[in-house]
């Protein structure tokens, strides 16, 4: 049997059911797919409204309720429900744990998360022991501590949780996948990809709205400028390692076959942040966030060795003026390709010796990533045309839907989360030790040899 096709049936095989069969989330209809999900959203930031626009465009959701102590953002996604003429969702707002309220209602089958950061473990469990299913969004975790608590309720309760990564879902990314899985990158040996994004503007702005950048963050920001600036004054280390390590882990097989084993972190000066004050219109050298001392350095390095022997590069660069790009690297013994962009399909290079007559020159990737597109982006590309980040939300959520209707297994699961978030804590740790090795918990227990590969295969749903 071929590779690719081994790889295909094998991993259809390994699709399990996503939920017990005397669960409570188990309808009988789900079969047929005609139950529609009833859905609650926790934290109604820009994110979780760019989630609600998503879920409003189904026909297959009910949206019953929402969850934000800020009264602004509560405003704008009932503005959003009215506008699609859907029913206004029931509001929980009274306070940081209204949210708690919106778990007890039993009318409401999964729920969306997208709270900053500190937030995910706690609401991601409590939403778990209440029994219903999640959909978490990106992040790194607290703690390490945090990562084995998602487990634990996991195994506890055999509530499901998805994670969110939707740069897993990019068309480039994805036909490479493609690519990968025919065999013709040979057998691959090192992967890159971080989060190189100028978030200046997102982490300091004016407090009056999403595009007012301004030098504030903090109680005077908007937004991400309210909680996440702070993690760059307390912290030091991988804060988003998922955008760049999850497509890549996808590929490799990570808690499928593979697993990581352990990093090594550095960390740059830090000088990004307090220049961009200082130089900014509204900033200057007298103004008292100039006097910040911000930990977090301006480059973030993090090597990772697998168990099978390949090697991961993952960079976290955020505070300095540079063009958006995730920095993807995937080379085997036959195959190389680099990205150096969106994600458009002439903003990346491609070779292949063989293939390539041993030239030794880079290729366009546009003619490969045309012929070898992913049969998901074949057969959902119309449906994905007007989703946000180029499709791929489409992608992730629908796949979030899709596969508690049919009862399926998530193909980003707790593992996958708690392997991803823990890079964070582990980063923070190896940085503040001069780069020490760190190892990477086995969240599997070892079931990582035996688990198959399902992400990202055409019977997927």
């Amino acid at each position: 049997m071929k590779r690719s096709t081994f790889i295909k049936s094998s991993a259809l095989a390994g699709f399990g059911a996503l939920i017990l069969p005397n669960s409570l989330f188990s309808y009988p209809n789900r079969q047929n797919h005609t139950k529609k999900v009833r859905l609650g959203f926790i934290a109604m930031g820009m994110r979780g409204q760019t989630l609600l626009q998503e879920m409003i465009s189904r026909d297959d959701v009910e949206i019953i309720a929402i969850a934000d102590p800020d009264p602004g953002m509560m405003q704008r996604g009932q503005k959003m429900l009215k506008e699609h003429q859907r029913p206004p969702a029931k509001e929980f707002g009274n306070g940081d744990y209204d949210y708690r309220n919106l778990l007890k209602e039993e009318n409401i089958d999964a729920v969306l998360i997208a709270s900053p950061w500190e937030w995910h473990k706690i609401q991601g469990v409590e939403a778990m022991r209440a029994r219903k299913i999640v959909g978490m969004e990106v992040c790194g975790a607290i703690a390490l501590k945090d990562c084995w608590e998602f487990v634990k309720t996991y195994e506890e309760t055999r509530v499901p949780i998805m994670m969110l990564e939707n740069v897993c879902y990019r068309r480039d990314v994805m036909a490479v996948l493609n690519m990968v899985r025919k065999g013709m990158f040979g057998e691959l040996v090192h992967a890159q990809g971080g989060y190189l994004h100028d978030l200046r503007g997102v982490l300091f702005n004016d407090g009056v709205g999403p595009y007012n950048p301004g030098v504030e963050f903090g109680a005077k920001g908007f937004s991400e400028a309210k909680w996440r600036t702070n993690h760059y004054v307390n912290r030091n280390g991988e804060l988003y390692p998922t955008h760049g390590l999850g497509p890549v882990s996808v590929m490799l097989d990570i808690n499928r076959g593979n697993r990581l084993v352990r990093l090594s972190s550095f960390a740059s000066k830090s000088r990004g942040l307090h220049k961009y004050i200082v130089e900014h219109p509204k900033g200057g050298k007298d103004h008292p966030n100039a006097q910040v001392n911000f930990k977090q350095g301006d480059v973030v390095t993090t090597q990772i060795q697998c168990a099978n022997g390949e090697t991961i590069l993952l960079t976290h660069d955020t505070s300095l003026q540079r063009p958006y790009n995730l920095g993807f690297r995937v080379q085997g013994t036959e195959g190389l390709w680099q990205d150096f962009g969106w994600g458009e399909k002439n903003q990346g290079f491609i070779y292949f010796e063989k293939r390539m007559e041993h030239s030794h020159r880079w290729d366009n990737t546009e003619k490969w990533l045309d012929e070898y597109d992913h049969p998901l982006w074949k057969k959902y590309a119309e449906d994905a045309k007007n989703s946000g980040h180029g499709g791929m939300d489409f992608f992730v959520l629908n796949s979030f839907i899709e596969c508690i209707k049919r009862n399926i297994e998530f193909p980003l699961d707790v593992y996958d989360l708690a392997a991803w978030y823990a890079i964070t804590p582990l980063s923070e740790k190896s940085v503040k030790n001069n780069g020490a090795v760190v190892e990477i918990p086995d969240f599997t227990r070892g079931a990582w040899k035996n688990r198959k590969p399902v992400f990202g295969f055409d019977g997927e749903f």
